[in-house]
């Protein structure tokens, strides 16, 4: 190969000959040089990385670094962060205890059988033949991580559980599960029998309290007050309507003191027990209707009852 130079202080044209020897190791001596360059490069990058450009850290995470300032600094980032995460789980315990507190309450577990303050009991036999590992600093971070979307997944779970309980609750303050009027018996039950009047056999739509004139009635439940009028058989009349097509009636009563329209809660004083109407003395005709059907109060009054024994065992705590 011939290589002509021309230049304007040159008197003449010179040539240089190069044979294929002169390619060779021109080229060589090229790669030496890059390959040179590059390594220089790479050097120079990674203990960057070990330094101040974490991204290209976590592009070649499995090289290590010499320079025990850039390892010191590289677990101290990683603890911080492990430091935050720990603190964001122990604020989510803390929200997950109380919210488990509330949902213990609605269900009616009682505060001994389940503390959320104390750890569970653990334990078990050591297994000789099982190898011992310890975690490396990846598989902590990688078990934390878990764990905290484990703790959000049962703190969302006890939400939906509370809205539940909480939906439960409400329904139970609605139904006549609280007996009318503080007297120890009821002179006629709920069913056929004996008019009182005429003597013949005749469906009783309601249960009768017997008591003196002037006895408080209070609500069975919570509710709005549909009809507060005269009735030609039964008197001084009161009904209150609690949702769900559930109606209850009070009848024969002295005097009404909640008017049509109000709200009326659940035990609140709403009447006085009287004879007025088609009866024979003072007593209180007690009817719980579902859609216009009577049905027996015991029943719903048999409930109230049990649930408010329930309530007691679950607030008492033995000293």
């Amino acid at each position: 190969m011939q290589i002509i130079l021309m230049h304007s202080r040159f008197t003449q044209a010179k040539s240089v000959t190069l044979s294929s020897r002169h390619v060779i190791a021109g080229f060589l001596v090229f790669l030496l040089v890059s390959m040179f360059c590059g390594a220089l490069m790479a050097g120079l990058t990674l203990r960057l990385a070990g330094a101040d450009m974490p991204f290209v850290r976590q592009l070649v995470p499995a090289v290590h670094v010499d320079d025990p300032l850039a390892k010191d600094r590289y677990v101290k980032e990683n603890l911080a962060a492990m430091a935050t995460k720990l603190g964001e789980m122990q604020a989510q315990l803390i929200r997950l205890d109380a919210l488990g507190e509330r949902v213990q309450g609605l269900a009616g577990v009682k505060p001994e059988e389940f503390n959320f303050k104390e750890l569970p009991g653990r334990g078990g036999p050591e297994v000789a033949s099982a190898p011992a590992t310890e975690l490396n600093l990846s598989e902590f971070q990688a078990a934390l991580d878990a764990m905290a979307k484990d703790v959000e997944h049962r703190s969302d779970y006890l939400n939906v559980v509370e809205t539940q309980l909480m939906g439960f609750k409400i329904k139970s303050k609605l139904l006549p599960t609280i007996q009318p009027v503080n007297v120890a018996y009821n002179a006629s039950g709920f069913g056929w029998r004996l008019d009182p009047f005429t003597g013949r056999s005749a469906f009783h739509e309601g249960i009768d309290f017997s008591g003196p004139t002037g006895t408080p009635i209070v609500a069975a439940a919570g509710g709005v007050v549909i009809a507060a009028e005269y009735h030609p058989q039964f008197g001084n009349m009161l009904e209150i309507d609690h949702g769900g097509d559930i109606v209850t009636r009070y009848a024969h009563t002295s005097k009404i003191y909640v008017k049509l329209g109000d709200i009326v809660k659940r035990g609140q004083h709403v009447a006085d027990i009287g004879s007025t109407g088609r009866s024979t003395g003072a007593h209180l005709h007690f009817e719980v209707r579902v859609k216009d059907v009577p049905q027996n109060p015991h029943k719903f009054l048999s409930a109230g009852a049990n649930q408010a024994n329930q309530d007691n065992l679950a607030t008492f705590s033995p000293k």
